[in-house]
């Protein structure tokens, strides 16, 4: 079959199983889109307000789903405005597949018009790219891509296409689209050996066997979940070995949801902003199982003193992890799911432990938000408050998404996470602005469930453009603003270590997220205590049932805290309470 490029492209997208793409036209593409008119039927198109949220909703798309995301830009600014989404995507592992268009392969290489070397940009933030200047290659291209997308850890990938390739034609044959854990014969040798990778093994009896020992002698085990078990589907597992072991379970903020939050092993977040029972835990225990985690500075805080009377045995599929923050005693190289899996036939039905009532007595300790000398009113909004109220309005099957700052700890600490893939955020980047173009990525992917989104004033102001998408496509989405006034966590570190200098992180009155919401249509209130915020959730809930957004501003103490919190180079247990 002879196909021009742009078509050969759509095609292999639909073979590949993609339904929906986000993005936004440009000179370079519109061969692309032209092709994509014809296939509207096939393969949805959302267009975005800015290519960055492109990207962020191709990601939570993926999140949320475990499917690949799918974004596209033009060349020049529109494929460099991907480059932050795209970084977030690579730092917490989210399998993505980002398409730019390029100036003809003519003109490469001799700054034209609209012209950047995407390739070179992207290295550092991207498992791979390509760049196509044979349109016969091209499908086979995507083929790969997607492989390599889901390949081992998870990653996001981009494919380059100069103009003039998707206009030229070639002779290709559509193929049916594949699990890559399977073979394919049809494939080339190189797609074919990239997925017999990903279906080859890496762990060994022998390895499954030294970790269940290192188990066996244990009497106070802890296991440290991190987003692997997630990406991985393996909840099931984590969930077994804990009741097996009478182990407690804390979470990695990618983590959330591995484990019910209600569970009675359950301990939440660990490290910095973790709680007193989580990190605790972590300094009594004498072994730490981690588990799809990478110890981030954030987890660890000072690394000479964590987890110091623990041996340490890590799970991980990524060898490139084993050692490089935290010396471990021993470790597991795998799928989470098949290696815990493996682990489990290996280990007697209950074990008993030492920890006796010591966890339920630092679970009892409940995060506050506030310091002792901050003086708040009776009925004045707290963000505990806030979030869990709204949550129990939404049910437990709601997807939470958060922006990045004060509000997405209180997110992660009063967020009632029941199940994985319910609580998204920008874990290793800590992209603020993540949050609108997400929501719309995770309702589109589940469009049978509710989106609530947790954003801060300071967030919402670099992505507000997107409720023009949610209105156009008419997503509905609660968004829920926490306004204090302020860029609230780094006024945090001022308050708590910089001798209250506030220096620009104080924000303007400005914008009015009432008007502004309006303004895109979206009906919008405004909640400054505790009965004003129910009547306003009331309304957005029936705004929401009708098929339309909300917004619900929600004014909160400019100094409320995340508490706890362990200082900066301080041990985890050393908390400010």
């Amino acid at each position: 079959m002879r196909s021009g490029g742009a078509r050969i492209l759509i095609e292999s997208l639909i073979e590949q199983g993609v339904d929906t793409i986000f993005g936004i036209p440009g000179g370079s593409v519109l061969y692309i889109y032209d092709e994509l008119y014809k296939y509207r039927n096939k393969i949805r198109h959302i267009l975005v307000s800015h290519e960055q949220h492109a990207a962020h909703a191709a990601d939570a798309y993926s999140r949320s789903s475990g499917k690949v995301g799918v974004c596209i830009a033009t060349s020049g600014p529109g494929a460099t405005n991907l480059i932050t989404g795209i970084a977030a995507a690579y730092m917490d592992s989210v399998p993505l597949v980002a398409i730019t268009g390029n100036v003809p392969t003519g003109i490469l290489g001799k700054d034209s018009f609209q012209e950047v070397d995407i390739a070179g940009v992207s290295m550092p933030v991207v498992k791979h790219n390509w760049i196509v200047k044979n349109v016969n290659e091209l499908a086979e291209v995507v083929r790969e891509a997607f492989i390599v997308a889901r390949l081992g850890r998870p990653g996001p990938v981009l494919i380059d296409i100069p103009k003039d390739i998707t206009v030229l034609s070639a002779e290709w044959q559509p193929r049916k689209t594949r699990n890559i854990s399977g073979s394919c014969d049809t494939l080339s040798a190189r797609a074919r050996r990239l997925a017999n990778r990903a279906a080859r093994p890496t762990f060994t009896e022998e390895d499954i066997d030294r970790a269940a020992s290192l188990i066996l002698e244990a009497k106070r085990p802890l296991l440290y979940a991190g987003g692997g078990v997630i990406m991985a589907d393996a909840s099931e597992e984590l969930k077994s070995l804990s009741l097996r072991l009478n182990a407690p379970v804390a979470l990695s903020l990618m983590g959330i949801g591995a484990m019910p939050s209600r569970h009675p092993l359950c301990t939440g977040l660990i490290g910095m902003h973790g709680t007193v029972a989580s990190n605790k835990a972590a300094q009594k225990a004498d072994l730490l199982l981690a588990l799809g985690a990478r110890f981030s500075d954030r987890v660890i805080g000072n690394s000479d003193s964590f987890a110091k009377t623990a041996r340490v045995l890590h799970f991980d599929i990524d060898p490139a992890e084993i050692n490089k923050n935290v010396i471990t005693d021993d470790w597991v190289i795998g799928n989470v799911k098949e290696t815990l899996s493996k682990l489990l036939e290996k280990l007697p039905p209950k074990m008993e432990t030492e920890w006796s009532g010591e966890i339920e007595k630092w679970k009892a300790h409940i995060p506050q938000t506030h310091a002792k000398n901050v003086n708040i009113k009776k009925d004045a909004l707290t963000p505990r408050f806030v979030i869990e109220e709204s949550s129990s309005k939404l049910g437990d099957d709601v997807i939470a998404v958060t922006d990045v700052g004060q509000h997405q700890i209180w997110a992660a600490q009063f967020f009632p996470a029941c199940r994985p893939r319910s609580f998204l955020s920008s874990g290793g980047l800590g992209a603020m602005g993540f949050g609108l173009g997400a929501a719309i990525g995770a309702k589109l992917a589940n469009p049978g469930r509710r989106i609530v989104l947790f954003t801060g004033d300071g967030s919402f102001r670099m992505n507000s453009a997107e409720m023009a998408t949610l209105a156009a496509y008419r997503i509905p989405v609660l968004i829920i603003i926490f306004n204090n006034r302020s860029l609230g966590m780094l006024r945090q570190w001022q308050s708590l270590f910089y001798e209250e200098r506030y220096y620009a992180t104080s924000l303007p009155p400005q914008p009015d997220f009432l008007k502004l919401g309006l303004a895109y249509g979206i009906p919008s209130y405004r909640a400054e205590d505790k009965g004003a915020f129910a009547n306003a959730l009331e309304e957005a809930f029936t705004n929401l049932e009708k098929g339309s957004s909300a917004l619900i501003e929600a004014v909160i103490e400019q100094d409320e805290k995340v508490l706890p919190m362990a200082p900066p180079g301080r041990p985890i247990d050393e908390q400010i309470l």
